[in-house]
């Protein structure tokens, strides 16, 4: 801990009374490390307080089962081990000793952390995997395989030049300037050589032979495999306008796009966000951190307003207001002419940097090409199985029969192609685990953030609980009377019973 941080609540060594809890938790302290207790039946457990994925307070998060949930970005944890059951956590948390001395609870001793599975470390199964793609579903299915135990061959093919990344920090606390570089790995390059992952970057793949077993290199190599995990991901739309392939025109998806952008921002004075999109926006919150003066172009009458609705969209649009940023809605770029950009209403904007927000294609190349069945994503079945028997897909490009909604969908967000690896991965290894769970993002917006639980593409109204503009509130998106889903703000522990309500509701 830090020393301008004492430590929270009551000495745990000294013990503490059942009737000292309240809402069945209580936080506490060891030396100089907090600890949360919570009461599970007549049973107490002991972990630590603070999420693995950004620190999120479990203290005030939902005890589900055995599991208890981080209520800023609905991570997930064992109780009992520890264990980072559910993305975006990938890390265990620490679990404490618990005992009875008469009527008092006393923890004193920290369970000693399970070792990492040595699995890969032994005689070598024949199986080989190969995973297509190096982003969040991609590296959730390797993670999980040898978190399973597997010891087979792990390949991973990524177009990238970068290991994988916390891809959501590229448009928030890293652009901003608010988190150093080192922060982004989701894991060390030692990992994936303790791991025995055999991860080869800068690699493209040209095909996938169902039939073979095989997937071939863009250098002409091939590989053959037992199950593949195809996970290419999604890539920017490009604006299709004269003057859009200047060097000063950027787009926003990788670690190399994010650094330019922090590299132009340095010396730029005026940036255009072409785009309202949630990446959009969190890039002109991003560039107000940096001083920079921003526009953002876009055609909708309100920012976000076809997911969010006409009152969280002014909202947002409000608040970027109030941060500096200004508007140009109803309008588009139709041309861009060195640093100038000409309008359709007629107007113009002269910027120095232009950042490209219109939105994310499913990558389908090769899985069209491989003959799988597609429907403006990979078609994959309950267990993300596609059309072909041992190929699977996970994240932005799978479209899969959601439960809740009774639709398939796709859905472009970080936690679910996270959670969808996860289980993409137990499933190549024979597990038949249904992909179910509710789909999750959050968007930050200066000191604002909003998060959004279901999958409402339509919906006919919005109930309102509290206050948009107070930046208190719960909506609940419904058509046909029935919750699709929520959004809220500052309501996080509201937002995980709405979620914790839509698993159960599909049972």
């Amino acid at each position: 801990m830090t020393e301008d941080k004492k430590p929270s609540g009551p000495d745990l060594t000294q013990g503490v009374l059942p009737a000292d809890f309240k809402d069945g938790k209580l936080l506490g302290h060891v030396g100089d490390e907090d600890v949360l207790l919570v009461q599970l039946g007549a049973e107490v457990v002991a972990i630590e307080p603070s999420c693995s994925h950004y620190h999120g307070p479990l203290a005030e998060g939902l005890v589900v089962d055995d599991t208890i949930r981080c209520p800023w970005h609905h991570a997930c944890f064992s109780l009992r081990t520890g264990e980072a059951v559910r993305a975006p956590a990938l890390n265990a948390i620490a679990v404490w000793e618990v005992e009875r001395k008469q009527d008092r609870i006393v923890v004193q001793h920290k369970r000693e952390a399970p070792k990492p599975s040595a699995a890969h470390r032994s005689a070598p199964m024949p199986e080989k995997f190969v995973i297509v793609g190096g982003g969040a579903a991609g590296f959730a299915a390797a993670e999980m395989l040898r978190r399973e135990g597997f010891a087979g061959a792990i390949t991973m093919l990524s177009d990238d030049g970068a290991i994988p990344v916390d891809r959501p920090n590229l448009s928030k606390d890293y652009l901003a300037g608010n988190a150093p570089e080192d922060w982004l790995p989701l894991r060390g390059e030692d990992y994936y050589r303790d791991a025995g992952i055999d991860l080869r970057l800068n690699t493209s793949v040209s095909a996938i032979d169902p039939k073979a077993r095989r997937v071939r290199l863009g250098n002409g190599g091939e590989l053959p495999f037992d199950k593949l995990l195809l996970a290419t991901g999604a890539g920017p739309v490009k604006l299709q306008i004269p003057g859009a392939g200047q060097p000063h025109v950027h787009t926003l998806r990788s670690v190399a796009d994010s650094r330019a952008i922090i590299k132009a921002a340095g010396s730029a004075r005026r940036a255009l966000v072409i785009g309202a999109s949630f990446i959009g926006l969190e890039v002109a919150a991003s560039l107000r951190a940096r001083k920079l003066e921003v526009h953002v172009v876009a055609p909708e009458e309100r920012p976000m307003q076809r997911v969010l609705g006409a009152e969280m969209g002014d909202f947002v649009r409000a608040l970027h207001e109030e941060n500096g940023v200004k508007f140009h809605l109803n309008d588009t770029v139709e041309k861009l002419d060195g640093l100038r950009a000409t309008l359709k209403s007629g107007g113009a904007i002269e910027a120095d940097l232009v950042v490209v927000g219109i939105g994310v294609k499913p990558r389908l190349v090769l899985a069209e090409a491989a003959g799988l069945a597609t429907d403006r994503g990979v078609t994959v079945n309950e267990y993300l199985e596609t059309s072909a028997p041992g190929i699977f897909a996970a994240g932005d490009i799978a479209r899969w029969p959601d439960p809740h909604s009774g639709q398939n969908i796709r859905v472009e967000h970080w936690v679910v192609a996270e959670r969808q690896g996860q289980t993409a991965a137990r499933n190549m290894l024979g597990r038949r685990e249904r992909f179910d769970a509710v789909p999750f993002f959050w968007s930050q917006h200066y000191d604002v953030p909003i998060n959004y639980v279901g999958h409402a593409e339509s919906f006919d109204d919005i109930a309102v609980d509290g206050s948009v503009k107070g930046k208190d509130c719960l909506l609940k998106y419904r058509k046909g009377g029935r919750v699709l889903a929520v959004a809220s703000i500052y309501r996080d522990l509201d937002n995980l019973k709405a979620e914790l309500e839509m698993e159960r509701s599909k049972s």
